[in-house]
Order: structure tokens, then C-alpha cells, then sequence
């Protein structure tokens, strides 16, 4: 199989997966800081290399999933407010080997454009996703809860100018892949210019 072939592979393949559909098997701490490794090398604008990273494991963990869990309630109005997400939010680590909460730190001289930053980051959270689902890991990157309100950004003490951009639930899973489709194809987001044979 050439490069390509392989890293096609591995792109066609990955797959979102829930909290819920973990088992529980830990994922080294050595091969997270791999993974880690991965995002740093993503592209980045005059390197400004603006993703950060805060890992969770073990007690931590818990003690992450309660605290968000508590923002949520303390935040959400009381007609918004459903039990049940509450729980959801609370619960979501049960079964995950690490939580990393993925920040875009901006620069004290914002010289790069922010969206820029923010698609530097993305693409790191990528490498995170392609190079977990190389290692059969298991991995949501998940924007709910309190991911983008003002009180997590103050729970995890980052500057008003970041971005937290996703939660990262991961761990194993026994549950085979689910076929990946796409809703339009690619030929029809595409247009070609110039003289083609």
C-alpha cells in the first residue's frame, strides 16, 4: 500500500464516536502525548502555533465532567434547563480514557487573523483524529454543553481572546465503524477553471 493509499485509508475510515459507545480500556499517557506530538505539527500562519491543550485522566476527569455539568446548571435558564443533559453532561466521562479541552490561544500582538488561528487549530485537531483512528482509538470531538460559553473559558482561566474550540472524549470502543457516506458528493462542490484533459 503506497503513503497515499494508507493515509486515504485512515481519512475515509474515521469515525465520530459517542461517550456512551466507549468500554472503559485506558489509553497510555505515552501514546496521548503522541497524538499530542501530531497536532503540533499542523499548519500554522507565521508559526504562531496557537493550539493549547488540557488533558484530563482519572480523577480529573470526573472532577471535569462534575464541573461542567455544574456550569451547565448554574448558566442555563431555568426554561432551558432539562435534567436529562444535565445527567448527560455529568455522565460523558464514565467510560473515556482522556478528556482534552482544545483552546485557540491568541497572541498578546494579534498580528495573524483570528479565523486563520482558529483553522490552525482545527487542522491540529485533525492530526489528533486521523492519528487516533490510526491507533483504533476511539474519539468525539464534541462542541456541546458549555464548550463555547463564557463560563468554561473562565473555569479553565484563558485569556478573553481564546477560543475553546471542542472537547475531546477518548478512548476505546468495541463497536465496529459504521459506513461513512457523505450528503452531496464532491463533484458537486467542485468547480474546475482552465483547460483540462
Amino acid at each position: 500500500m503506497t503513503k497515499f493509499e494508507t493515509l486515504k485509508e485512515i481519512i475515509s475510515n474515521r469515525r465520530s464516536t459517542k461517550p456512551a459507545a466507549l468500554n472503559g480500556r485506558k489509553i497510555d499517557d505515552t501514546v496521548i502525548g503522541e497524538l499530542l506530538q501530531l497536532a503540533n505539527w499542523a499548519p500554522t500562519h507565521a508559526r504562531t502555533e496557537p493550539w493549547r491543550f488540557v488533558v484530563y485522566s482519572h480523577a480529573a476527569l470526573h472532577a471535569f465532567c462534575a464541573a461542567h455539568a455544574e456550569l451547565y446548571q448554574k448558566y442555563t435558564p431555568e426554561d432551558k434547563f432539562t435534567q436529562a443533559k444535565f445527567e448527560s453532561i455529568k455522565h460523558n466521562g464514565d467510560k473515556a480514557s482522556h478528556i482534552v479541552v482544545v483552546y485557540m490561544h491568541r497572541q498578546a500582538i494579534a498580528k495573524i487573523p483570528v479565523i486563520e488561528e482558529i483553522a490552525a487549530v482545527a487542522a491540529a485537531i485533525q492530526n489528533i483524529l486521523l492519528g487516533a483512528e490510526a491507533l483504533d482509538i476511539a474519539v468525539l470531538w464534541s462542541t456541546g454543553g458549555m464548550t463555547h460559553h463564557p463560563s468554561m473559558k473562565q473555569y479553565l482561566g484563558l485569556g478573553e481572546e481564546d477560543i475553546v474550540m471542542g472537547l475531546l472524549y477518548m478512548g476505546y470502543s468495541d463497536e465496529p465503524h459504521q459506513k461513512g457516506t457523505r450528503a452531496v458528493p464532491v463533484e458537486a462542490k467542485v468547480q474546475w477553471k482552465g483547460e483540462f484533459k
